[in-house]
């Protein structure tokens, strides 16, 4: 079977003196038969040439699948009397969601997300809000996977749904104090949050009033309710400025007033707790401040510093409680929790690990002397764990269990900094099970993200273990645009110094050759979203350094998506990538776009994958990406598309639909570096008694 080639439309784009042809731009012509024609020709071509890997698809999925235990729970946490927790039934591909009031021992359930989303080949709910009484839960439903939902609002009581349905929102909502409105934020065409609503319970949703209309188009809007409970925040926010306003929460038809007006390149983010508000702010602090200030003063003229700027350490995040602040820090790329009470002495909660990722977790109740945190790392399964701030009493609540022959002790996780070409040493996350050899002969998968200054920190993965105990080594590459070392980290991987990014990638994959963890006929490579972009960029710049390229929903056509302000997200991320409107960064987004810069080169083998009602990326930009590939590239290297025609940028919504996807790429991957007649585990050291 031969790949499918797609029919070229020659079109032009004149922009700053500079033609640019998009052969394909008719691809972005939604729901149109060829379109869709184009993609099932597509799908149709993934499943003839992945044929041979059907049954090791289904074996590898099972073997994940059977690492999982199914009838398994949350821990339990108690808000505002009432104890909640999620369960999974065997077989459940979606969670059951239960309260019951403290004193009681029999749980009520709330949602059964497996017999809601029966209808539908897609289903996500998020947003869940209880009203103060507790008598009333607002929830969003997404069918589409668009990231559109519709809220409903469901009455314990009687268990019913009131008439109410609220559509084209972003599913979350705020009780005021007295149960009777609800706030939220709905969207505009282009899928940003605009607008803040009030919704009085038992009427018609046209009749909701605007609470805030945010008319910056580079701006999105959202509402939350204070930790205190005493405010209803209505937030706007775009990459470089924030602004905040105030509304309180027993007085839902009242003004709200506004924190600190917008500034631009002033970020703040706020946490209330009796009379005075911490601010979170990177006011003269690149790498963050916590300030304060009176809950009726809250101008930054107000703020005084509580804890500094400091060279090596972002500040990440703060929980309130009565007696405590619990801060979040990332100091040299590495979690810290630092425990601070209003009367004594500070402290770090201990953490062993080389490399790990340690965050707070639920913690609704701001009268607590204890924090629930959780931690993680490449070799340990998520744990959940209670933390007296008190005592420094440590209780581990639960661990994740693997099924079937786990050990960590099998494992071996590192962290290793590489060189990259102008000397900035580069985080590596190294994972690997023991016994796997250094010579340079092992298959090894490099993984990044590097935008937005998201930071991939060293997680668990339960589907990992198939790649591991046949023998790949995984490695995540903690590259400048996240904001694994700090804010600068961030800005030397973002606008005008992007390609910054893609170089560290390239160094990294070449350090790894150097230090013989494997060699370019071994060295694979996966990134998502702006994580694809990555793909596209190292594909075009070093195409021999890599065995095979996974591109998962890739950002690929960068110069005409932001260009086109239609699109959901492109007016908000002109700070992070540049408006090409401008000419200078015109001329520099087209110099790394990948769409842009496919030459007529050997390419490695490449998976491409999106979703076909992605909100985030759209669906042509990997479609078009592809078929320009394969129209210039002059290797005989295979470039598999597949489009999940029913979900969008998540992937499939049930947990075991999604394993079914990452089953997908790991076969192809195992498939390329030879590792398909590997039996896992590669063998257990501990029963070898090593």
């Amino acid at each position: 079977m031969t790949p499918p080639k797609a029919r070229k439309v020659k079109k032009e784009l004149l922009l700053h003196g500079d033609t640019r042809s998009d052969d394909y731009y008719w691809m972005n012509e939604r729901d149109s038969p060829e379109v869709i024609a184009h993609l099932e020709a597509e799908n149709a071509y993934f499943e003839d040439k992945m044929a041979h890997l059907k049954q090791f698809r289904e074996d590898l999925f099972q073997e994940m699948k059977g690492r999982v235990k199914e009838d398994d729970s949350s821990v339990p946490y108690t808000n505002r009397g009432y104890v909640y927790l999620t369960k999974y039934e065997k077989g459940d591909q979606y969670p059951r969601y239960f309260r019951r009031p403290v004193e009681e021992s029999e749980d009520q359930l709330m949602f059964d997300v497996n017999e809601m989303a029966e209808p539908y080949d897609y289903y996500h709910i998020g947003g869940m809000a209880v009203s103060d009484d507790n008598r009333y839960v607002t929830y969003g439903e997404d069918t589409i996977s668009r990231r559109i939902y519709t809220i409903h609002i469901k009455d314990m009581l009687t268990g019913q749904n009131l008439p109410d349905q609220i559509p084209n929102t972003t599913g979350g909502s705020v009780w005021s104090a007295d149960g009777k409105y609800i706030f939220y934020s709905v969207k505009d065409e282009a899928l940003r949050p605009y607008k803040i609503m009030r919704h009085e319970l038992g009427t018609a949703p046209q009749d909701d009033v605007v609470v805030y209309e945010e008319t910056d188009e580079t701006f999105r809007a959202y509402v939350y309710r204070s930790k205190s409970r005493k405010y209803i925040i209505i937030g706007s926010a775009q990459t470089v400025s924030t602004e905040y306003r105030l509304l309180e929460a027993d007085n839902p038809l009242g003004e709200a007033r506004i924190f600190q007006p917008r500034e631009r390149k002033l970020e703040y983010a706020i946490e209330h707790i009796d009379d005075r508000f911490y601010v979170l702010t990177n006011l003269n602090a690149e790498n963050f401040q916590l300030m304060v200030t009176p809950e009726d003063a809250t101008g930054k003229e107000h703020w005084k510093t509580v804890i500094p700027n400091r060279d090596h350490v972002l500040l990440e995040g703060i929980d309130v409680f009565r007696d405590f602040l619990v801060v979040s820090e990332r100091d040299r790329g590495l979690n810290k929790l630092r425990i601070r009470p209003f009367e004594g002495e500070e402290h770090y909660i201990d953490f062993q690990d080389e490399a790990y990722m340690a965050y707070t977790s639920v913690n609704p109740d701001i009268e607590s002397e204890v924090v629930r945190f959780g931690y993680q790392s490449m070799t340990t399964p998520p744990s959940t764990f209670d933390y007296d701030m008190r005592t420094r009493e440590q209780t581990l609540l639960k661990q994740q269990p693997v099924l079937g022959d786990f050990d960590p002790e099998n494992y071996e996780s590192q962290r290793a900094f590489a060189g990259a070409r102008d000397g900035t040493q580069v985080p590596l996350s190294i994972v690997y099970r023991k016994g796997t050899p250094k010579d340079g002969s092992a298959p090894l998968l490099l993984y990044a993200y590097g935008s937005y200054g998201h930071s991939l920190d060293p997680s668990f993965s339960i589907t990992r273990l198939s790649l591991l105990d046949r023998g790949m080594i995984f490695v995540i590459a903690h590259i400048r645009g996240g904001e694994e070392m700090g804010r600068r980290w961030y800005e030397e991987g973002k606008l005008l110094k992007k390609k910054n990014t893609f170089t560290d990638f390239i160094d990294a994959g070449k350090w790894l050759v150097a230090q013989q963890y494997t060699s370019p006929d071994c060295l694979y490579a996966m990134g998502g979203s702006a994580g694809g972009l990555l793909m596209g960029a190292v594909a075009n710049m070093q195409p021999d350094l890599w065995a095979g390229i996974v591109a998962q929903v890739p950002f690929v056509d960068v110069v005409t998506t932001m260009l086109d302000d239609s699109i959901p997200l492109t007016t908000g991320e002109y700070d992070e990538w540049g408006n090409p409107n401008e000419e200078e960064y015109y001329h520099y987004i087209k110099s790394y776009s990948p769409l842009d810069q496919v030459t007529a080169q050997a390419y490695p083998p490449m998976l491409v994958t999106t979703g076909y009602h992605d909100s985030q990326v759209q669906y042509w930009e990997p479609a078009k990406w592809v078929a320009r590939l394969r129209e210039l590239k002059t290797d005989d290297n295979d470039i598999l598309f597949h489009t999940n025609m029913e979900a969008g940028h998540g992937g499939a919504s049930g947990r075991f639909e999604q394993m079914r996807e990452t089953a997908r790429d790991y076969a192809w991957v195992l498939d390329r570096a030879g590792l398909v007649e590997r039996k896992a585990p590669l063998r257990n050291l501990r029963s070898e008694g090593k």
